[in-house]
């Protein structure tokens, strides 16, 4: 089985969350900021505790932002996907400062998640995203959105970091790219222009 876990179960950790974190530290370490974060990690937990009682084989995965076109707007997606639908219906948003996140295009993280396949191994959990040096603030992905939909920051509020979540994810993904070749391609800028362009077309929205 492939468990999709999260990298919300990190949770406030104060330093790069490789792996091993979840594993090293007492959970008061690693305060999970929401209930998202703790059933995620209670998912995990129950599949840990299936391998013990069961010898059930699981690899458990904590991707990160994914996004990318087929993905329509709903309340309970990300980040992304909200900033894009809202620029191209010109409804204004709010922008959190404070938040760096690193995102992942849809079609580099399944590449990544079909080769689990090919390279199980049981046991093991894999944080998986974008690019290190792709790591940005919440306002620059906004930025980005703004320039691919052809809009001015009018739209946009900004208010200090939000409540109840984490401001910056510095993850380590060397574990998914020695194991399963994970190798982002797409960058935010293309990858946001990919989504955008997607998106115009599924809302049949004329440029």
């Amino acid at each position: 089985m492939i468990f999709f876990s999260s990298a919300e179960v990190y949770g406030d950790y104060n330093g790069v969350m490789s792996e091993d974190v979840m594993e090293k530290n007492p959970i008061s370490d690693t305060y999970q900021m929401n209930d998202y974060a703790i059933s995620k990690w209670a998912g995990e937990l129950m599949c840990m505790n299936s391998a013990k009682m069961f010898d059930t084989e699981t690899v458990r995965v904590r991707p990160v932002n994914c996004y990318g076109p087929e993905e329509h707007v709903t309340p309970y997606r990300g980040f992304i996907p909200k900033f894009i639908y809202n620029a191209l219906f010109r409804k204004p948003y709010t922008v959190y400062e404070g938040h760096k996140r690193i995102i992942d295009y849809v079609g580099d993280t399944a590449r990544t998640f079909a080769n689990i396949v090919d390279n199980f191994k049981p046991g093991e959990a894999y944080n998986i995203g974008g690019k290190q040096e792709w790591e940005m603030e919440i306002k620059e992905y906004s930025d980005l959105v703004l320039d691919a939909v052809g809009v001015d920051d009018s739209l946009v509020t900004y208010k200090e970091a939000e409540p109840f979540t984490t401001k910056v994810k510095t993850i380590d993904f060397s574990k998914s790219i020695k194991d399963l070749k994970h190798d982002p391609k797409v960058s935010p800028a293309e990858g946001i222009k990919r989504t955008v362009d997607w998106m115009k077309w599924y809302y049949r929205m004329e440029d």
